[in-house]
């Protein structure tokens, strides 16, 4: 399994949007995140790279797998590697 690493938080917002969490706020350079079920909301800093602790607490309060989380990550890396080739 590979290694969770810090990603920006543009890369982690489209990560959790595509589990279905919702912006509802923005708190200083905080963005909350809610899902219908998920009684705790996610909370991503806006930060060029966001630490693998704070990654692994909102991972812990979604209930997202870090296989899932991968999964996901994969998914936005090839969607921007497609819309930006040189990126």
């Amino acid at each position: 399994m590979p290694k969770l690493s810090p990603v920006s938080y543009r890369q982690l917002v489209k990560v959790f949007e595509a589990e279905g969490f919702v912006w509802v706020r923005t708190e200083g350079d905080h963005m909350v995140f809610t899902k219908s079920g998920v009684i705790r909301p996610v909370v991503i800093p806006k930060y060029a790279s966001v630490p693998v602790f704070i990654i692994k607490n909102n991972m812990r309060s979604a209930g997202m797998s870090r296989d899932r989380y991968f999964e996901l990550l994969s998914q936005e890396q090839t969607k921007t590697a497609t819309v930006y080739p040189h990126a």
